[in-house]
């Protein structure tokens, strides 16, 4: 507490005393260019990760960085989320995952927790369906790799979430709104963002404008079609279905098809 309390003054003299003209401008209202929707794990910093000030960024933090389908709840989420498109005016989204999550390691063993922990387990009930559709379609992954795998694709499962609320809908229908879907590598710092187009996480600064600097080519992750960023997902080639084993040597790691069909 004490440092917290330190912290306070530190902000007060060297970073308040420094920007009196934004402090003046938020004190008349705000107005964040983007909503963005994240963990509450205490490695995850939004405003660090982005670079953004104070002001620029709405946020909704929770275990999971989970969005109850509209009506599943009535939680906080929801109406979060209708105030920052209908009287905020945001036009831009992003849920952000991020590696070893707490929430979807308990989703693994979600029954477990009903006893100790019965609002844990009643929350990530709202993400069964992100456990479900991973244990069904990724059976040979396991431990930190099907950890990984379930961040990224809750994350895009999230977004289908988000858009069964009516405002999104609305806003989506009109060309008003835009959704993004990252995933934060505590470990290195990266983030990257979902590309639709290709079903692969990318860094996110190819995803816009040429005029951004953007990394080689063997610098993009080694995931082809995937739902999921290049985290603990290397599998030898003679664990991929039939077909895939003879284009690769044995001991490559090659990439891991997700969100494919068996």
């Amino acid at each position: 507490m004490e440092d917290l309390v330190r912290g306070l003054e530190e902000f007060k003299q060297r970073y308040v005393s420094k920007h009196h003209a934004l402090f003046e401008e938020l004190a008349h209202g705000q107005k964040p260019r983007v909503l963005f929707i994240t963990c509450a794990d205490s490695r995850v910093s939004p405003n660090l990760l982005t670079q953004t000030d104070l002001g620029e960024l709405f946020v909704i933090r929770n275990a999971g960085n989970i969005i109850p389908p509209f009506g599943a709840a009535n939680g906080g989420e929801g109406a979060t989320l209708e105030y920052a498109i209908s009287a905020l005016g945001i036009e831009q989204v992003i849920i952000c995952g991020h590696s070893h999550c707490g929430a979807m390691k308990g989703l693994l063993k979600l029954n477990k927790l009903q006893e100790g922990m019965p609002l844990v387990y009643d929350w990530l009930k709202h993400a069964e369906s992100t456990r479900r559709m991973v244990v069904d379609n990724y059976p040979e992954a396991k431990g930190e790799e099907l950890v990984e795998i379930l961040v990224a694709e809750n994350v895009l499962i999230q977004i289908d979430n988000l858009k069964t609320y009516p405002v999104v809908r609305s806003r989506l229908q009109q060309g008003k709104l835009q959704i993004y879907a990252w995933v934060y590598h505590i470990e290195t710092g990266e983030v990257l963002a979902y590309d639709a187009e290709t079903h692969t996480y990318l860094p996110p600064q190819s995803l816009l404008s040429d005029s951004l600097p953007t990394r080689p080519q063997t610098e993009h992750p080694r995931y082809s079609r995937t739902h999921a960023p290049p985290v603990a997902c290397e599998i030898p080639a003679g664990r991929l279905q039939q077909g895939e084993s003879s284009a690769h040597p044995a001991q490559q790691p090659v990439p891991y098809r997700f969100g494919v069909p068996s």
